[in-house]
């Protein structure tokens, strides 16, 4: 493959979000990893972010150490640009580093945590931060990141709470936080949106708690488009993105209670939650619920779609 011809189709595949197609394009250099790497490098030179982003999704495919040191020093690179562009594409790096199987990636990380804790980069990508070092999770991460923690102020500690509750508590610990409702909800929000970056198998059977946690709050996701909305709209799109391997796992007793949660949550004022409630519906309901789905359709084209895709599944229940 010509390095023209492979640049151009990186960058489609990346502009498209296809990451599939990306893969598979960077995979098929592999087999020579330094030549590989010494296009993915010149691409990083590019003044173009989008073609600087293919090029470090690419180098998070090859992974290795001298793809992780390449990708920190283009990392110090952008948060000098101090622009939207030089932003964007160190986010990227940021989720590159969190799929990087190498030993030092972690400190990678870690080291943009603690410029962020002293003010020394813009925190725009603090929930893929905390994204990519829960994927590259360690005991050693807890001090660090109780440091940073210290030195971080609401909204951007946030996600970083959330990220220290999953380092610090075992399973069994988080089944009880999870269900304790003196817990303030934005503290649970934080918890499910790095769970959304990745979900180990250990944590699957603590999924009953949250959604018990979301049930007391449906009433107040309901009425108003705030934290409990916030919250239960966070739970349904990790239970959406999980579900083939979720939901078969979750007891009789479970699904119950999340179909009752999401009967409810199809009429929520907040419309992603409502939405979301509507695809999980689709997945755990019965043909009954058409009616209620179709009920609170929304009148915009592409989102009453996905109310009506969900309403026709259902009902063909009945025939299957």
């Amino acid at each position: 493959m010509a390095h023209p011809r492979f640049q151009d189709e990186l960058l489609d595949a990346v502009k498209e979000g296809d990451e599939a197609r990306a893969q598979a394009l960077v995979s098929r250099l592999a087999a020579q990893p330094r030549k590989a790497r010494a296009v993915l490098e010149a691409m990083l030179a590019d003044p173009h972010a989008l073609m600087r982003q293919a090029a470090v999704f690419g180098l998070g495919v090859l992974g290795g150490a001298a793809s992780a040191r390449l990708l920190e020093q283009q990392l110090a690179r952008e948060e000098a640009r101090g622009d939207y562009d030089g932003d964007s594409v160190a986010e990227e790096i940021t989720r590159a580093l969190g799929r990087v199987e190498e030993a030092g990636a972690r400190a990678r990380l870690v080291r943009r945590l603690e410029r962020l804790a002293a003010g020394k980069t813009q925190p725009v990508d603090v929930d893929v931060l905390a994204g990519a070092l829960w994927k590259r999770r360690h005991p050693d991460l807890l001090s660090p990141v109780r440091r940073s923690l210290d030195r971080l102020s609401p909204p951007v500690s946030n996600v970083v709470q959330g990220l220290l509750t999953l380092l610090e508590k075992t399973p069994e610990e988080l089944e009880t936080w999870a269900r304790d409702s003196l817990v303030p909800v934005v503290r649970k929000t934080e918890v499910i949106t790095v769970l959304d970056d990745e979900l180990p198998d250990a944590l699957v059977p603590v999924l009953p708690s949250f959604i018990s946690a979301a049930s007391s709050l449906v009433e107040r996701a309901m009425r108003k488009d705030d934290e409990a909305s916030r919250y239960c709209d966070r739970l349904l799109s990790l239970l959406i993105d999980e579900a083939e391997r979720v939901l078969p796992m979750l007891s009789q007793e479970t699904r119950s209670e999340l179909r009752q949660l999401t009967r409810r949550l199809v009429a929520s004022v907040a419309l992603n939650c409502s939405l979301r409630a509507a695809v999980v519906l689709k997945l755990v309901g019965q043909p009954e619920d058409a009616a209620l789905i179709e009920a609170h359709r929304p009148a915009e084209p592409i989102l009453a779609k996905v109310f009506d895709d969900a309403a026709r599944a259902l009902r063909g229940l009945k025939d299957a």
